[in-house]
């Protein structure tokens, strides 16, 4: 399932070929269809950003609890911090499915959710 959101959040290009009816600029001026790209574009770094936030939380929670020598204080300060990047990824995870959901049971499962597109 992850790797199905990895696909659907790729980063766009703003128009390959300017003689698309698709394309978003128009004359050398963008349009309110270049917003498309843009929100994709802030959804893909927004999670890649986040995922890349939790990894070192817990690299550095985790760190933190090798090297506390059995001090009470500091295994509780490192548990604390893997405990908060564990509950940040649940909540990234559960955004993303409760997407899916609402796309399964409400969009038909097409995948427009994830496809940011204005008509």
């Amino acid at each position: 399932m992850l790797p199905n959101f990895i696909v659907n959040a790729q980063i766009k290009e703003w128009c390959s070929n300017p003689a698309d009816p698709n394309c978003c600029i128009v004359d050398g001026v963008p349009t309110f269809k270049c917003l498309e790209v843009v929100f994709s574009n802030l959804l893909f770094i927004s999670s890649a950003f986040i995922m890349l936030v939790l990894f070192i939380m817990l690299v550095v929670g985790s760190f933190n609890y090798m090297i506390s020598l059995g001090n009470p204080e500091q295994i509780k300060k490192a548990q604390g911090t893997l405990k908060f990047a564990i509950v940040g990824f649940l909540l990234f995870i559960s955004a993303f499915l409760i997407l899916k959901t609402i796309d399964v049971l409400f969009l038909g499962g097409t995948g427009k959710i994830f496809k940011l597109e204005i008509p």
